[in-house]
């Protein structure tokens, strides 16, 4: 886009609905422990928070004080049916 004057306009950036917070815990080299955490937000609400480890995920919901834990099987089974639908 030009102005009058044909130099180019910035272009408007359009604003965030969601944020993503990312922290990396890596005590050893492909050790238990390993871990990255994803703190979720809409419009500066926290939505909730995964933690993203070898074995599982776990999720805490917005308010939630406990985790929840999923396997990465059952985690692949529910993306596959939220993507596809049921099979």
């Amino acid at each position: 886009m030009q102005n009058q004057t044909g130099t180019h306009m910035p272009r408007k950036r359009p604003n965030q609905k969601h944020t993503v917070k990312a922290s990396l815990e890596v005590p050893g080299l492909a050790k238990a422990g390993s871990s990255l955490r994803l703190r979720l937000f809409a419009r500066g609400e926290k939505l909730g928070e995964i933690t993203l480890g070898r074995g599982s995920l776990y999720w805490y919901g917005r308010y939630r004080q406990k985790r929840k834990r999923i396997a990465w099987t059952r985690f692949a089974d529910m993306m596959d049916e939220l993507a596809y639908g049921k099979s």
